[in-house]
């Protein structure tokens, strides 16, 4: 089940101070649900990335063996897709996935 998180700072330590008071007690009411939850993050600078993914991790592991992942992304079509795959990727859990909504480029060169 998709959850948006909107409505935070930019700067990091004012997002994540609002996160954990906001946002995070809405989270655990709906994980008590027992259902899959992605949070859905908009896009931010890098140093975001700690707070979002420790967020994450702990939730993933306090939540077992209901799952919680998180996708950083303002793309509805990347959303959509990353959603979709998640729930179907039973042993994803704790993950942080940054979108950015152009797929995936060729990773070797063919020369």
């Amino acid at each position: 089940m998709p959850f948006w998180v909107e409505g935070l700072p930019p700067g990091a330590m004012d997002a994540a101070t609002r996160f954990h008071g906001d946002v995070l007690p809405r989270v655990l009411v709906a994980l008590q649900g027992g259902e899959d939850l992605v949070l859905i993050f908009p896009p931010a600078d890098h140093t975001h990335r700690g707070w979002r993914l420790a967020v994450i991790q702990q939730l993933a592991r306090d939540a077992a063996p209901v799952r919680i992942n998180a996708v950083v992304s303002d793309d509805e079509a990347a959303i959509t897709a990353a959603t979709a795959y998640l729930a179907e990727a039973s042993g994803v859990t704790g993950q942080l996935l940054a979108l950015d909504g152009n797929g995936a480029a060729e990773v070797l060169s063919a020369s």
